[in-house]
């Protein structure tokens, strides 16, 4: 996390939290957002840690695994995210040595400390990117490091005033100097370092950390510009093992071992208390930002707490991976926000008692108004779907709405009123005038929300609407044949315009041409081939052969080979299953099994007496275990159907819905993909929403329509009724009359429950005797609520 803020810096502070990767990116998050800021590809392996130097730079360290012998070349970079600049603070090293495994920065950012695994540590100048010390060989080895908070910008100004009895002397010298620099003196010469050096040497400010040994000893350091000095030393704590950290804030420092136990000193009262948390090895200790703010975060292998370090008390806690994944990293967002790096990719902030980490949209301050229904009411996110969808009670389509007229529902409207507006202009433009009406619309609809189900669900709706529409499912006539009356004409400009690009050289022709260009027009692209066997026929075959030509041309083992051979027997393509049985390499085990193959493939007739025993023959291999070869022999008799069914008892669903998709006619594949419809709604299964898509591939829009009302999708099923409706590919009758006024019916219930009484009672219209019931009652509780 960033430094925190203070009153010198709330004009210009950002909360920006650095993270680290394991591809060696940075990204950098502004928490006042919830949004990504920026990231820098910085190193070419993990990153280890990071070190804010400034609020627009820091430091990050980075090494690979460690090899047998332990030695890693560090990566040690500067970064400033205003402009991007990189600069190494441990530039020419070479060669390999002992990975980083502490970086402390002073807290005037004036130097830092850099531990290595058993190996001394170095103290660096970050003004002048010079090493001020290198430790020597027999140095104690470094396990825990904090600089003291005491070099703060009061020692500054109180330093600043017992050097004004030298002011005049320095200055007067600088002066010298200065005026014996010409102006066209190069920045760097001597004349100018000579001041530069002295004006850096007048701000330095000694600074001073202490670390712990392996033994338990503290250690006390002073460093002033160029100068290190050690101070004094203090004795092991007995009653503490090895120190693996230490925080310091005002007077009071705290130390942490690997046994859980944390030892509080008063700097000023010259006392210490020994406090135990019986949870192991403690990783990481962190203080609160904010005056006389004592509260402790603290990191274990399993789990992370809050202490209040000045009253000596547990404040919250949680445990790993029991309340949440496992922990990598913790630190302050905020005085009173903790913030946690989980092992699922998540950074959360929670409360100061762990129990809340969402982070509520109207906290942050967004650059821009944001459209998103899910930040509503539950009440006001419906509403402004279904108003969205369909106004079949409005004799215009209308964005703004005006049908609540209680008073207690002008806060709903208000909200989805003020949702409409942000819509994209064009968009709101073209929803009251979808070309392909309802259906088109729900899946604008369901973009704008954002949800999956919907998109995929009107996706595939549409487009089987259009295409059966255009030459309904399972006619074997084409749709040149058809005549101009049966065309679903879209009344739009575009369609106009087409017409009167068309050069006809007589009537007849003239007319062909129409239907043809009206034809292609309704019935659109296919399906993108990720759809799978949801796709036409068509399509899918001519997927699925591209498929298997990349495959053929790229083929390098057997395994593969016999794959796609297998694949060219089931798609009918012999003559190159032929091809490749006959390239097997002759000294391959199977070189004869399969010339014979090849013999079989080729002289293999649809009818005659081997039709009977090649039947018998693979039925005999699927009865012992040998599916796929019986498979196999049964597509090359043209018995795909019973293959499917073979495939489909032994539980090959998939591989059942995907041979008769590309080799079966539409009734036999309809009977497939019905038993598979009937195997996803079972309850061990239990995969509806599959089921209906599979359903709208076929065209059963009824179907669709009965198993939405059984899946208590009721809203889903009243609009995609009426959709169906206005392309015409469904009419009410006395067979489908009960269903459609059912799903009305818990239409208008599902309105009324929403407070929209003028489209409830629409619908109740629609929906029958029982219909006219539920108005009644309507009418009564609306009524009611008035009074």
């Amino acid at each position: 996390m960033c430094p925190p803020l203070t009153t010198k810096n709330w004009n210009i502070y950002k909360a920006l939290l650095a993270v680290g990767t394991t591809c060696g990116s940075v990204q950098i998050f502004n928490l006042a957002t919830g949004a990504l800021w920026k990231e820098f590809n910085l190193h070419s392996c993990s990153v280890r840690g990071l070190e804010w130097v400034s609020l627009t730079g820091f430091l990050s360290y980075a090494y690979p695994t460690p090899g047998t012998n332990g030695l890693v070349k560090n990566e040690l970079l500067l970064i400033d995210i205003n402009t991007g600049r990189t600069r190494q603070l441990r530039g020419n090293r070479t060669a390999e040595e002992p990975p980083i495994e502490l970086v402390r920065v002073s807290y005037l950012k004036q130097y830092v400390v850099v531990t290595f695994k058993d190996c001394p540590m170095e103290i660096w100048d970050l003004r002048s990117f010079t090493l001020l010390r290198q430790m020597p060989p027999n140095f104690p080895i470094v396990t825990s490091l904090e600089w003291s908070p005491s070099a703060t910008v009061k020692n500054l100004k109180r330093r600043h005033a017992s050097q004004e009895s030298a002011k005049g002397s320095s200055d007067s010298t600088v002066a010298s100097a200065r005026e014996q620099t010409p102006e066209h003196t190069a920045q760097g010469s001597p004349a100018v370092e000579l001041v530069d050096r002295q004006e850096n040497k007048a701000a330095a400010l000694k600074e001073h950390f202490v670390f712990t040994d392996n033994e338990g000893q503290l250690y006390h350091f002073f460093v002033e510009g160029s100068t290190v000095r050690e101070g004094s030393k203090i004795p092991p704590d007995g009653n503490m093992g090895l120190i693996t950290c230490i925080a310091w804030k005002g007077d009071t420092m705290v130390l942490a071992d690997m046994d859980g136990n944390l030892s509080i000193w008063d700097l000023k009262a010259r006392i210490s208390k020994a406090v135990p948390t019986h949870r192991g090895w403690i990783k990481k200790i962190r203080f609160a930002p904010g005056r006389g703010n004592m509260k402790l975060l603290i990191l274990y292998g399993d789990g992370v707490d809050i202490w209040d370090a000045k009253e000596v008390e547990l404040v919250s806690s949680i445990k790993t991976p029991k309340d949440l994944p496992k922990l990598q990293d913790v630190e302050w967002a905020a005085s009173d926000r903790p913030l946690l790096a989980t092992d699922d990719g998540c950074i959360r902030v929670l409360d100061m008692k762990m129990r809340v980490s969402c982070s509520q949209i109207q906290h942050h301050d967004t650059l821009e108004v944001i459209f998103s229904p899910y930040l509503l009411p539950g009440k006001a996110s419906l509403t402004l779907q279904y108003h969205l969808q369909h106004q079949p009670w409005r004799e215009n389509y209308s964005l703004q709405m005006t049908d609540l007229t209680d008073t207690s529902e002008e806060f709903t409207q208000k909200l989805v009123n003020e949702q409409v507006d942000i819509i994209d202009s064009e968009l709101k433009e073209y929803l009251p005038n979808c070309r392909f009406g309802i259906a088109q619309r729900c899946l604008f609809v369901a973009q704008l929300f954002g949800n999956e189900s919907e998109i995929n669900f009107w996706t595939v709706a549409l487009h089987y609407l259009r295409r059966e529409k255009a030459c309904p499912l399972g006619k074997s006539d084409s749709f040149i044949k058809r005549t101009s009356s049966d065309v679903f004409v879209p009344s739009d400009a575009l369609s106009r315009e087409v017409e009167d690009l068309v050069l006809l050289d007589n009537r007849q022709q003239s007319e062909l041409r129409e239907s043809q260009q009206l034809w292609k027009s309704l019935r659109g692209l296919p399906l993108d081939c990720c759809w799978d066997v949801l796709v036409d026929q068509e399509t899918f075959l001519k997927c699925n052969l591209q498929k298997l030509a990349l495959h053929e041309s790229r083929c390098t083992s057997y395994e593969l080979a016999q794959q796609c051979i297998q694949e060219m027997i089931f798609l009918g393509q012999g003559d190159r299953a032929v091809h490749m049985l006959l390239d097997t390499d002759a000294d391959s085990h199977s070189y004869y099994a399969d010339c014979l193959r090849a013999c079989l493939v080729a002289t293999i007739r649809s009818s005659g007496a081997s039709q009977s025993t090649i039947k018998l023959v693979a039925t005999n291999l699927i009865a012992n275990g040998k599916l796929l070869e019986g498979v196999e022999l049964l597509c090359l008799i043209d018995k795909s159907l019973d293959a499917c069914r073979y495939l489909q008892s032994y539980g090959k669903w998939n591989l059942a819905a995907w041979l008769a998709k590309c080799t079966l006619e539409y009734r036999e594949c309809l009977e497939v993909f019905r038993r598979w419809v009937e195997h996803l709604c079972s309850p061990t299964v239990n995969l509806k929403s599959k089921a209906v898509l599979v359903l709208l591939s076929m065209g059963q829009f009824l179907k669709v329509i009965e198993m939405l009302y059984s899946m208590r999708y009721f809203s889903r099923a009243a609009v995609f009724a009426e959709a169906c409706i206005e392309f015409g590919v469904l009419t009410e009758s006395d067979e489908n009359q009960a269903l459609l006024n059912a799903v009305y019916l818990e239409y208008a219930r599902y309105l009324s429950n929403l407070d929209n009484k003028i489209a409830a009672v629409h619908y109740c219209g629609k929906a029958g005797e029982k219909g006219q019931q539920l108005q009644r009652e309507l009418d009564i509780v609306f009524d009611s609520e008035k009074q």
